[in-house]
């Protein structure tokens, strides 16, 4: 299996002449492998928390059996982008990324059906698989990222990808409320566990084909020399022992599990992914349960959401770059104070639907920058051949701790037993905490900041 995906040789370097026309070329072709390929993978990642309505009424689950086994999911999907992120460090990404989304398309259609459903211990085995296979997706995207795009660019590169989640999951929204209300129609039995499973994952399936045609690993398979070289653009840690495909001994051990300002990093990405998930997942149960809203304007709420985030995370990413320079702290700092300032809005808001979608918008662009720029961090801390563990260790974080076990297992909880304006007070503090972190790694950011431009100006 390993020999399958291991990644591809160097191969002869094309002439000077050649050299950039067919740089330029291949970056934009990876890039939309990467994106569509991702975006995918959001269309089979969270299909549950749009059924749980219809599963509390259909099957009696409570909220907290449900919140339980949804944590699996992000449980199998935090383990799972740690573990895959080191195998993705040394495996070709165009096998990767394709293999583990159509894995993950066809254990979602079985979770759809109803030997899966009938059975709240069964969804939660179904999910876990689903989180696993979830993670083999961000791993591969964050190698080709590493491997094709500079440091000084990364940030802006890497929030106009990012957005391909909020592209999946703004259209996973209309396409399962669409399919389920047409098959509906046509009298078909079990018409939303089609929409909400099987619709999703046969799209999902032919993206993973057109990703596996467009993506290519590194430049110099490709017979093109390093970004870095490519680009003159040196991060501070740089040699040439960043080219070679390291031993997963070297990755884990050396730059992943012995980084200090990493380990800072990912906890306090468990934090915004509490934030995010925290919202997101329980929008449709808190929007119908709370405010009466019915299936297409949860549909359209999660559509709002999502497409607010894509123009919030290109905005964070470029501030980032431009204005501070490649430092991602800051920048992640006031974007989570902002964040907070929103969720007080959706929280206290009685009455307006009006005033309920624009505080969702508000969180939807505000809260991507930050996950976005905490991967691009984690990227900054690690050589390139050890991007995929060391994005992977904020990632455990961010969905073990922040999604799985804070998110759905306890915000579910809270819900459940206190209310939910004891759940909003639990995103509040998770904000306030995720910046308070963030601040801790903002020397480390500034040390090496002074670093490269001693480097720029030898």
């Amino acid at each position: 299996m390993f020999n399958f995906l291991s990644p591809p040789k160097p191969t002869n370097k094309k002439n000077n002449i050649e050299t950039d026309s067919y740089y330029k070329k291949l970056r934009f072709q990876v890039f939309i492998g990467i994106y569509f390929g991702y975006a995918a993978y959001y269309l089979v990642r969270k299909n549950l928390t749009l059924a749980m309505p219809f599963l509390e009424k259909d099957f009696g689950y409570t909220k907290a059996s449900l919140g339980a086994a949804l944590a699996c999911n992000g449980l199998g999907y935090g383990i799972s982008k740690f573990v895959m992120g080191g195998i993705s460090d040394r495996s070709d990404a165009r096998k990767f990324l394709p293999l583990g989304l159509i894995l993950a398309s066809l254990t979602i259609i079985i979770a759809g059906s109803n030997m899966v459903i009938s059975n709240v211990l069964t969804i939660g085995i179904f999910q876990f698989l689903i989180g696993w296979f979830g993670g083999m997706g961000w791993p591969p995207c964050g190698r080709v990222m590493a491997h094709w795009f500079s440091p000084t660019e990364r940030g802006t590169k890497m929030s106009i990808w990012n957005t391909a989640h909020n592209l999946g999951g703004m259209l996973i929204g209309p396409i399962t409320a669409f399919a389920t209300g047409y098959l509906a129609l046509l009298n078909f039995k079990n018409s939303w566990q089609i929409g909400m499973f099987t619709v999703p994952a046969i799209i999902a399936i032919l993206v993973a084909l057109f990703a596996y045609i467009l993506i290519r690993d590194n430049p110099q398979a490709c017979g093109l020399p390093p970004i870095e070289e490519y680009k003159n653009d040196y991060p501070a840690n740089y040699s040439k022992k960043a080219e070679e495909v390291l031993s997963a001994k070297e990755i884990f051990f050396k730059y992943v599990l012995n980084n200090k300002i990493l380990w800072i990093v990912a906890i306090a990405n468990a934090f915004v992914y509490l934030v995010r998930y925290g919202v997101l997942d329980w929008a449709p149960t808190y929007l119908k349960e709370v405010k009466g809203y019915d299936i297409k304007q949860v549909g359209w709420a999660y559509f709002a959401y999502e497409f607010a985030a894509i123009p919030g995370t290109i905005i964070c990413g470029w501030i980032s770059d431009k204005i501070f320079k490649g430092k991602r702290a800051v920048t992640t700092i006031i974007f989570m104070l902002l964040v907070m300032i929103a969720v007080l809005v959706y929280w206290k808001n009685e009455g307006s639907m009006t005033i309920d979608i624009i505080a969702l918008i508000s969180i939807g662009f505000l809260i991507y920058g930050p996950v976005m720029l905490i991967g691009v961090h984690a990227l900054d801390l690690a050589p390139k051949n050890a991007a995929g563990a060391s994005a992977g260790l904020t990632g455990l974080f961010g969905y073990l701790v922040g999604t799985a076990i804070l998110s759905n297992l306890l915000m579910g909880y809270i819900a459940e037993h206190y209310g939910w304006g004891a759940g909003f007070e639990l995103l509040i503090v998770a904000c306030i905490l995720a910046s308070v972190l963030m601040l801790l790694t903002i020397p480390d950011e500034n040390r090496k900041y002074r670093n490269r431009k001693k480097l720029a100006q030898s």
